[in-house]
């Protein structure tokens, strides 16, 4: 079973050769790299040059987004399973990939645990996921594309990655995949790849677009669930602020709140 790698890539030249050494690091028998620039102007080509003999196919030019660049990657893929670690992403220095990859079986989405970690802390912590993840998991959060190995088969069937969407494909792809679907999927309790919080889906400034996108998918693809998404949100939202705010904080120091679940 041949395993496609995907790093795409635009103006970081520093992040793409950490990501390139992880993955060739490894023995790379039945294992099909791809990398996709995007025209970058930071020395990431003679990145990609200098490791030109360890990539199966490589290009760099101009493209419309993240989602375009990942496409891009799924269409030259010849693997019948694609992983996506792209430019600062890493997989760990003591994997063993071959060792990985041969748990995988024949379900559509194969999903590990991952490390999750901050370049400016300098902190890091293993994030697991759940075995069975369903609508109310995805309406809060997602499974890792550093850490997934997904079917082209079924990104094909799908329809590839909405371009339409700045930071937010990659989890609609995986909600509905599951939920819609009814694809088949497996969580694996280990972890081999690093994903710094860094990227632009991490970013904070990028919170508000990320909600609106998210709103906007459900509305559109889940509209039975639409209304009782909302009001969930609006409630979690004011918990927060309970939560968060001076009064309850203060009754909690003195042990006030100790018997409730705030």
């Amino acid at each position: 079973m041949i395993v496609s790698i995907v790093t795409i890539n635009y103006n970081n030249a520093a992040g793409l050769e950490k990501t390139i050494n992880s993955v060739i690091s490894n023995d790379l028998y039945d294992i099909e790299y791809i990398v996709i620039d995007g025209n970058s102007t930071d020395g990431s080509f003679d990145v990609i040059k200098k490791y030109e003999s360890k990539i199966n196919f490589w290009i760099s030019e101009c493209d419309s987004g993240i989602y375009n660049a990942m496409n891009k990657g799924i269409r030259q893929a010849t693997g019948q399973y694609i992983l996506f670690v792209n430019s600062g992403d890493v997989i760990k220095e003591d994997c063993d990939l071959q060792s990985i990859i041969s748990q995988i079986t024949e379900e559509d989405i194969v999903y590990f645990d991952m490390e999750i970690a901050d370049s400016l802390s300098k902190t890091s912590y293993i994030k697991q996921y759940p075995s069975n993840p369903d609508f109310k998991y995805f309406a809060e959060d997602t499974l890792p594309h550093t850490a997934s190995f997904i079917k082209k088969e079924l990104l094909v069937k799908y329809g590839y990655y909405s371009e339409e969407k700045k930071i937010t494909s990659d989890w609609a792809f995986f909600m509905d995949a599951i939920c819609l679907l009814r694809c088949t999927y497996r969580h694996i309790d280990d972890y081999f790849s690093t994903f710094y919080i860094d990227g632009i889906s991490s970013n904070a400034s990028n919170k508000e677009l990320l909600i609106d996108e998210r709103n906007e998918h459900i509305a559109r693809s889940y509209p039975l669930y639409n209304a009782l998404y909302r009001d969930w949100i609006e409630k979690r939202q004011e918990l927060y602020k309970l939560k968060t705010s001076i009064s309850v904080r203060y009754l909690k120091k003195l042990g006030f709140l100790k018997w409730f679940k705030l």
